[in-house]
């Protein structure tokens, strides 16, 4: 069983293709720069200079969803990194080394990744977009800057802000020099009102999950949430959720859902695992469960974003990330997710290569279950690297939790 294909994808695959289109006619033409930024990182600057973004954690979960990575990590293993460490990092580094890219497939005429002028990293993921960063700032010879963010923060503070926002404002001048653009307050204004936009809207869509039946999944939501990931800051991501929201809310109108017969609402906690999203989609849809919400969609959320305010409205909404808090936060957060979203059933994936991004391995899914009451199910596997999955094991834990639910 597939879940209902959403109309707006046609809208999405144009979006999608002129935006790495974008990126390569600047990386082969001296017309404009090209910025590499880490997901969660200060990408308004670099708009507000001009610069076309390329974030390389996108590239790195389209080597998984295409299923390349596993075999191109050995390849940055070889050269001294560690399997044990984040499986973008090797999956990526191991796709340079072999001088291979998921983009070829996507769009025969983009022949490679865009050639970086900058790389720009925030460690509010974690310390792996620094070290992944560094080895290609040596790699094409060009400036890595970054910011460094405190980790497992319980409420963040106007000294955090000061912090980070102090440390956004640094970058400005290295970046001019790099754009030869003079920094212009009033277009950083302008790009971080489109990414607040983008940001509501991209809520909105997943908020849509609340009704019953749900008129997306997780599944849809990796897939639909690139524009809010690699375009905030461009009228391009608002028109698109635009569109894509009109057509939820016309679902909703119509009590259609996602999938049919929709009998358990499940969360997803942790990162996706990229190579097996059809697989696991195809199979929570055969036993009626609707993945509904994860932590992970909700992440490019940035609701402290503020035009009016935005060294420090950026660096609060990058600092207010669900990873880089707590776990007593982490708690609340997802408490109050399950009862927002009418939750029956919580999965952890805890990912072999990404513990910062798994949170099952402290005892929060048992302290949840006691306090909620909701059941929850582990899934061992890892986000890019598939020797970590076990797809058996899981289907039958997967099965077994269902029926679990069923009996209670």
């Amino acid at each position: 069983m597939l879940r209902k294909k959403i109309q707006a994808s046609k809208k999405l695959t144009q979006v999608m293709s002129d935006y790495y289109h974008e990126l390569d006619h600047a990386s082969n033409s001296s017309e404009k720069k090209v910025a590499w930024c880490s997901s969660v990182g200060p990408a308004e600057i670099l708009r507000s200079l001009d610069f076309k973004v390329f974030f390389p954690e996108n590239h790195s979960a389209m080597l998984g969803s295409s299923r390349m990575a596993t075999e191109l990590i050995p390849y940055a293993n070889a050269i001294g990194y560690s399997p044990e460490i984040c499986s973008y990092l090797t999956a990526d580094i191991g796709a340079y080394l072999k001088k291979v890219t998921p983009l070829t497939k996507a769009y025969p005429d983009i022949k490679s990744i865009p050639k970086p002028d900058v790389l720009v990293f925030n460690t509010n993921q974690c310390r792996e977009v620094q070290d992944w960063f560094d080895w290609y700032a040596n790699e094409y010879n060009v400036p890595v800057v970054g910011i460094s963010t405190p980790r497992t923060i319980g409420e963040v503070t106007k000294e955090h802000i000061t912090f980070i926002s102090q440390q956004m404002e640094n970058l400005v001048e290295v970046l001019e020099k790099i754009s030869k653009i003079s920094f212009d307050i009033k277009k950083l204004k302008a790009v971080l009102s489109l990414s607040r936009e983008c940001s509501e809207l991209w809520k909105k869509v997943l908020n849509t999950a609340t009704n019953k039946p749900s008129p997306l999944t997780f599944f849809d939501g990796t897939i639909h949430m690139g524009p809010a990931v690699v375009l905030r800051g461009t009228n391009q991501a608002v028109d698109y959720y635009k569109t894509l929201l009109a057509e939820l809310k016309d679902r909703v109108k119509n009590h259609i859902g996602a999938v049919e017969n929709e009998k358990f609402r499940l969360y997803w906690e942790g990162m996706p695992i990229w190579g097996r999203l059809r697989h696991y989609s195809e199979l929570f849809a055969s036993l009626n469960a609707c993945v509904v919400a994860s932590t992970y969609c909700n992440s490019w959320i940035f609701s402290a974003f503020d035009e009016t305010n935005p060294f420090n409205s950026m660096a609060k909404a990058y600092t207010k990330l669900f990873i880089v808090r707590s776990d007593e936060y982490k708690e609340k957060y997802l408490r109050k997710m399950a009862e927002f979203f009418s939750i029956d059933g919580i999965i952890f994936h805890d990912a072999k290569t990404c513990p910062h991004n798994t949170n099952s391995r402290y005892g929060m899914p048992q302290r949840l279950e006691q306090v909620i009451g909701i059941p929850n199910l582990i899934i061992n596997g890892d986000l890019n690297d598939l020797r970590c999955l076990s797809d058996e094991q899981s289907r039958t834990s997967i099965e077994a939790f269902i029926e679990q639910l069923e009996q209670s």
